[in-house]
């Protein structure tokens, strides 16, 4: 993996769908398992936070063992609601060459209803890697839209998570790393990540 661009989005993708991480209480996150889709409590005026790598995932949560987060869904959308966030993103920090000024990034994030982060990717050990992965903060709009709308099935991967994280701490990283989801690059070019790669 060491020729992996530096800004590159890598995803369980099919045709139609790519596949997300999220981690909730178990009191949001079993719901929605077990419904395909985000119950009413879940705020949809609220950003949220859709991660396509699932190592970055387990990083954010504790492999699910974080108060709150023990419950990590992957979240199926569609494709066509992913590029949309993607096109009407913003990044969420100003940088030169991209953004005119300050102001005109700011004024861009405020009215932007999908923000774009860059962290660093993670390995088996959740320690940083040299090439960043995508995080996509959705408010608004782009949240009730992903909610309702793109969301084309939700499942419970907490079993996964757990049985990778015991692999990795018997030190059996090659089984491990077969059952990590497949990762691929996503086929996103200059039109989604022009205004997005710093």
């Amino acid at each position: 993996m060491h020729d992996v661009p530096k800004f590159q989005i890598r995803a369980a993708h099919t045709d139609s769908t790519v596949t997300v991480y999220q981690a909730y209480a178990p009191a949001l996150g079993l719901p929605a398992a077990r419904d395909g889709r985000f119950p009413e409590a879940w705020k949809r005026e609220r950003m949220t936070w859709i991660k396509p790598s699932f190592l970055w995932m387990m990083y954010r949560c504790g492999w699910g063992t974080k108060p709150d987060q023990e419950t990590v869904l992957a979240i199926e959308i569609s494709r066509d609601g992913f590029e949309w966030a993607l096109r009407h993103a913003c990044l969420s920090h100003h940088t030169r060459g991209l953004h005119p000024d300050q102001a005109t990034w700011k004024r861009e994030l405020r009215h932007a209803p999908a923000r774009v982060q860059w962290d660093p990717e993670r390995d088996l050990h959740l320690a940083a890697l040299p090439y960043r992965s995508l995080q996509l903060g959705l408010s608004g709009d782009a949240s009730r839209r992903y909610a309702d709308e793109w969301t084309v099935s939700i499942r419970d991967v907490t079993p996964l998570a757990h049985e990778i994280h015991g692999l990795v701490r018997a030190g059996e990283l090659e089984a491990a790393r077969t059952l990590l989801p497949e990762e691929r690059v996503y086929p996103a070019g200059e039109s989604l990540l022009g205004r997005l790669v710093p």
